[in-house]
């Protein structure tokens, strides 16, 4: 493969390259850029998770899933990757895996949805 400008330079301008091709949404050039990134600093969690959002952009799921899994290994308490992996998954048509790692991320962020019942009733008082 050849190497181009942008592969070149420092750790911390090859970052701030690749976020720059990410908001520019160039996640194939994107992902290429964060691949040596996460070569280099394996143990890096932000690097990672830039790469999986860039593979999830792309539709390139299965690769979004492992590095998704990979940052949860190092860090299972990663609520944004534990809501992008339960997306990653509905995408892939997975929706009880899902399921599990959006209620993971939401018990995570404190962000529980209110029970039926309780909306239900709710919703009842707030038209009195």
């Amino acid at each position: 493969m050849e190497s181009t400008y942008y592969e070149y330079g420092t750790a911390a301008e090859r970052w701030d390259r690749a976020q720059m091709f990410f908001e520019a949404k160039e996640y194939m050039t994107a992902a290429r850029i964060l691949d040596g990134l996460v070569a280099e600093v394996p143990e890096q969690v932000a690097p990672r998770l830039l790469l999986a959002r860039t593979y999830y952009h792309s539709a390139r799921l299965a690769k979004a899933e492992t590095e998704l899994r990979t940052v949860l290994e190092r860090d299972p308490v990663e609520p944004y990757a534990r809501l992008m992996l339960g997306r990653t998954l509905e995408r892939q048509g997975r929706r009880t895996e899902a399921a599990t790692q959006l209620r993971m991320a939401a018990a995570l962020t404190g962000e529980f949805p209110a029970p039926a019942a309780d909306a239900a009733h709710d919703a009842a008082h707030d038209t009195a």
